[in-house]
Order: structure tokens, then sequence, then C-alpha cells
């Protein structure tokens, strides 16, 4: 089930020597539990690019969006993206869950 999503986000910076990453405004990744470390999916829409990484915190409140390694490559400074992460559940606890999502 999908338990989390960031709308409204712009890609705010790139860092292209390292493994691989997307860092998020740790402020947006506590509203939508997203935790450091855990999958994300990725949805540019600017470009219709889909990708999968992993999320890393960046400073609190500063609406940062850094891609890091190969996803650099897949957007650019500026483009709007979807994140979203996903959990697996019970039938009860799916029936329960409600998505968490925040607008930067």
């Amino acid at each position: 089930m999908c338990k989390s999503k960031i709308v409204g986000a712009r890609v705010s910076g790139k860092v292209m020597g390292c493994s691989g990453s997307i860092g998020i405004d740790a402020e947006a990744m506590e509203k939508v539990d997203i935790l450091q470390g855990e999958r994300v999916h990725v949805l540019n829409q600017s470009t219709g690019a889909r990708f999968e990484t992993y999320a890393i915190s960046e400073k609190s409140g500063s609406k940062s969006i850094i891609l890091y390694g190969p996803a650099t490559r897949l957007s650019e400074i500026g483009d709007s993206l979807v994140i979203l992460s996903y959990a697996i559940f019970s039938d009860d606890e799916a029936r329960e869950s409600r998505l968490k999502v925040v607008n930067l």
C-alpha cells in the first residue's frame, strides 16, 4: 500500500559523485513518516521519468530535494517531483491506514 506522498517537490540540487539516493527535507520526511534509508519511488512530473532509490534527510525546513549519483541523470534542477513510499500491511491494517501527504 502507498503510505506516504510528497508532492510539489522541486529538485534543488544534484551531486553526481555519490553512489545514489535522494535527499529530502527532514521536516517533510517526518510529516509523512519516511525514514532515513527507506526505499522511495520518485516520479518526475517534468519528464515522465520514474526511478527508485533511498531517502536521506536534508536540513529540516529547507525544502531541499537533492539528487545524488545516478538519479542526477534523470532530473534537472527545478523539475517537479512526486515522492512515494510504500508499506506492507495486513488486510485489517490496510483498511485502517491513511495515506500521509505533504505539499512542499
